[in-house]
């Protein structure tokens, strides 16, 4: 009986050995460590009109010292639904302390074609581009007729591209696509809507985008897509896994970021929000719906999620159900940050803070910037509803930063004067 106690005890303090291993930063696990943190202060930077707003905010940042942020904001009117207008672009120099006017981009206003229709790029997410040193901004065309929104045929990837030294825009530029994709199917309509993109060290792309096939309907499949772009020219090489759930309108609004020598994307679904991951940037795992680490749903649906990566943690900024915001159209307020399980794919729970509270307006649609070592931005653009209370008694729709402030230095944004592909990254 005593042998078999000592026996017991020596287990015993393994077992403790172990616990206390794992609990010191869960290298073991491959648990995400708790030594990274940081401070969120928001400020507002523009303000709408009663029956228009600023939508689409991202921002890019121009390397400096300081750098120099840009903001690029739809003005979007109620009358239909994504009653895209003009961009503008709203710049600071002093990081946030002084901000210009909203000045219309007028390379990429609003115009009619000769058959009629009127196109302007939108869901524009622009990035700098250390290769070339410019800004890339990606997106989707939007076309109208009659005063609305034509969803097809017409659709197409969209970008135009920023050159700081003359501190001007392209036009609308079409990358060209291929006619069929891995099925042999027609890839009709593709775009790259709101989409997170990553560049590599030898100034390739890893581009997002959704299309869709003939059979499908309205659902849409997802693919990453390898992009060349040489400053000027947006040019498609290949493309990896076509991600697919034929639920309602598919998957769309991919982004991508990198993460300690892995790729992630996050992708919309109109009834939940899914993940996947790869090692080469084009190949993925079957998805995921994102649930959080105690094994419920995430409860972001219908609307975009976006990664904000540093070089301690991967975190994912989205909304959702079931924090007292059942007033609020799709939930899509308040605007949520926390830490993501790189091994497990899940959201952390306890690690979940509010970015930008709920005001009484929708905050789903926005962007992620890397300004500094020591600093990332969260744009957005307040949209409220025809019946918001806030269109007669006021404030009016509100341009906002999210300021995330690191406790250690990111070491995926090289300097403040040398912005380029993040730690760690291959090329294709």
């Amino acid at each position: 009986m005593a042998t078999q106690h000592a026996g017991g005890k020596r287990l015993l303090s393994w077992l403790q050995l172990v616990c206390v291993i794992l609990a010191a930063g869960g290298a073991i696990a491959g648990a995400p460590t708790e030594d990274l943190d940081y401070t969120i202060d928001q400020i507002s930077i523009a303000e709408g009109g009663r029956d228009w707003y600023f939508m689409q905010c991202r921002g890019a940042a121009v390397p400096g010292d300081p750098p120099r942020v840009m903001v690029i904001a739809q003005k979007t009117f109620r009358t239909v639904t994504h009653d895209y207008r003009d961009l503008f672009q709203i710049e600071t120099s002093d990081l946030g302390r002084t901000w210009t006017e909203p000045k219309r981009i007028e390379s990429l206003h609003r115009v009619r074609r000769p058959d009629g229709f009127e196109v302007v790029i939108g869901d524009l997410t622009p990035q700098w581009h250390a290769k070339t040193g410019t800004v890339l901004g990606t997106g989707i065309t939007f076309n109208f007729a009659g005063g609305k929104k034509q969803y097809r045929p017409r659709e197409r990837v969209a970008y135009s591209v920023y050159d700081p030294k003359a501190g001007t825009w392209s036009g609308l530029n079409l990358m060209e696509m291929p006619p069929r994709d891995h099925q042999g199917e027609p890839l009709l309509e593709p775009g790259s809507s709101c989409c997170q993109w990553c560049e590599l060290p030898d100034g390739d792309i890893l581009l997002p985008l959704r299309y869709r096939r003939p059979g499908d309907k309205r659902a849409h499949t997802s693919t990453v897509a390898l992009c060349g772009f040489d400053g000027k020219t947006l040019r498609y090489k290949r493309h990896g896994t076509e991600l697919s759930l034929l639920r309602k309108r598919g998957l769309g609004e991919p982004s991508i970021a990198h993460f300690k020598g892995r790729f992630f994307v996050t992708l919309r679904n109109d009834d939940g929000g899914w993940v996947t991951r790869g090692t080469d940037g084009i190949h993925f795992e079957p998805i995921r719906e994102w649930k959080f680490d105690d094994g419920k749903t995430l409860g972001s649906y219908n609307t975009q999620q976006h990664w904000v990566a540093h070089s301690d943690g991967l975190f994912l900024v989205y909304t959702r159900k079931g924090a007292g915001n059942d007033h609020i159209f799709r939930h899509r307020a308040p605007l949520f940050i926390a830490r993501v399980d790189p091994e497990k794919l899940c959201v952390i729970r306890r690690t979940e803070r509010v970015l930008v509270p709920e005001n009484g307006a929708c905050l789903g649609n926005f962007g992620v910037t890397e300004v500094s070592p020591s600093e990332t931005w969260v744009t957005v653009g307040e949209s409220l509803p025809r019946r918001s209370k806030r269109l007669k008694e006021g404030p009016r729709p509100r341009v906002i930063i999210a300021r995330i402030r690191w406790s250690k230095p990111n070491r995926m944004v090289s300097s403040a004067t040398s912005n380029g592909p993040p730690e760690g990254i291959q090329a294709l």
